[in-house]
């Protein structure tokens, strides 16, 4: 019988999640502030979710 494995810490299971909501929200603001480059910006971080999103769907095991 296999021992179970133990918990991971708090980091470990929320830190990507944290990281992508911070990096959307910046991108949020951005949007709001000015045009021109903050366009860019903000393209770029609204973009990191979707983009992760598409990355992990096609390491996914089918």
């Amino acid at each position: 019988m296999k021992e179970p494995r133990p918990p991971l810490p708090l980091p470990a299971i929320f830190g990507l999640p944290a990281a992508i909501a911070l990096v959307t929200a910046a991108g949020l603001v951005a949007a709001l502030l000015d045009d021109g480059l903050m366009d860019a910006v903000s393209w770029a971080a609204l973009s990191v979710p979707v983009l992760t999103t598409v990355w992990f769907w096609c390491r996914r095991r089918r």
